[in-house]
């Protein structure tokens, strides 16, 4: 399987983390309190949660996801109902298909939730080819969608997202600043007259740059996060600390670089990327957590990285004097962390 990767991490990989996180409804808890009258909708919900990033809402694969995979993800809606045997998607789901991003949901669902998402697929898009819903939705956290409809031809294609920003009018040049600012994290294959490469290694879909020539990258204002379209650009504005020690001052430069990109400028994991993981980054703010967390703790967690996590070691890339001055911005900016004998010696 060939794929390409975003900042490091393999989109596979990217998209089976993302494809975990799109609701807060849990597919158990459907099932749960809709019994097996309401089987399809189980099904449905189960699919909202899990398949759509790859497979899409409409069962057509066509996602951003999946224009990065090969071989492609499945186009359900393209198939008869009788295009696939029962018993082999029922496999698939299950354990997974080997050479492809298909990855097994053994473990996380139970043998009757795939037997419903299984049916759902087989129902709704292989023999009804219905559309099912829609991303920009009031249920994903889109209320009022229209209020960003500047940006919509940017999104369509209607205009390209390389014209000449002297070629655009006014309201066109406020609609390409926000689908920049926004809407490019899912947008991300929006027309170009001119595409250039086909891939970079930085980030490109982390919305943090203004996008216009000769303004330096930085973070969003608080205002500019407010009136954003996107319900995750608010936790990527740098808290506002005053007093930091010149330790503090380089743990802050550090983390922003490094690890906001996952546990978000505001230590939440609330942004675009770490919403989307499975398991979500740790949310470095939430006291139920962290008032048991330690300065040597967090210390090894940062330089050795947690297993079965999306969390990385980076004894590799930053020394110890680095990991110490990220932990003291933690400690200053997030949550107070306990001392215990390790950081006395340490000290």
């Amino acid at each position: 399987m060939r794929t390409r990767s975003l900042a490091g991490v393999p989109v596979a990989a990217l998209a089976f983390a993302m494809a975990s996180a799109i609701t807060p409804v849990m597919a158990a808890d459907v099932i749960a309190a809709t019994g097996g009258g309401e089987r399809h909708e189980a099904g449905r919900a189960i699919y909202n949660f899990r398949c759509y990033f790859c497979h899409g809402y409409s069962g057509d694969a066509r996602t951003l996801a999946a224009t990065y995979l090969e071989p492609p993800p499945r186009n359900f809606a393209a198939l008869p109902e009788d295009g696939l045997d029962r018993e082999h998607m029922l496999a698939a789901v299950t354990a997974g298909l080997p050479g492809t991003a298909m990855k097994g949901f053994a473990g996380i669902l139970s043998e009757d939730e795939i037997a419903a998402v299984v049916d759902f697929v087989r129902v709704e898009f292989m023999r009804r080819k219905a559309e099912n819903t829609r991303y920009h939705t009031v249920e994903n956290g889109w209320p009022d969608h229209q209020r960003n409809r500047i940006a919509f031809p940017f999104a369509r294609g209607e205009i390209a997202l390389d014209t000449a920003w002297e070629a655009l009018t006014e309201e066109q040049r406020r609609g390409k600043r926000l689908f920049m600012a926004s809407c490019i994290s899912c947008h991300d294959h929006a027309r170009t007259d001119d595409p250039g490469v086909t891939w970079e290694g930085r980030p490109v879909s982390y919305p943090r740059n203004s996008h216009e020539p000769g303004v330096p990258t930085r973070a969003p204002t608080r205002e500019e996060a407010v009136s954003s379209a996107s319900p995750y650009l608010l936790h990527d504005v740098i808290p506002a600390i005053e007093g930091l020690s010149m330790q503090e001052k380089a743990g802050e430069s550090l983390y922003q670089n490094n690890c906001a990109f996952c546990h978000a400028a505001d230590g939440t994991g609330r942004n675009w990327i770490g919403s989307f993981m499975e398991p979500h980054p740790r949310d470095l703010t939430d006291s139920r957590f962290m008032s048991a967390m330690t300065r040597s703790r967090l210390s090894v967690t940062i330089r050795n990285g947690l297993p079965n996590t999306s969390m990385p070691a980076w004894k590799h890339v930053l020394d110890g004097e680095q990991i110490e001055a990220i932990v003291a911005y933690v400690n200053k900016a997030f949550h107070p962390l306990a001392d215990d004998p390790d950081d006395a010696v340490r000290r």
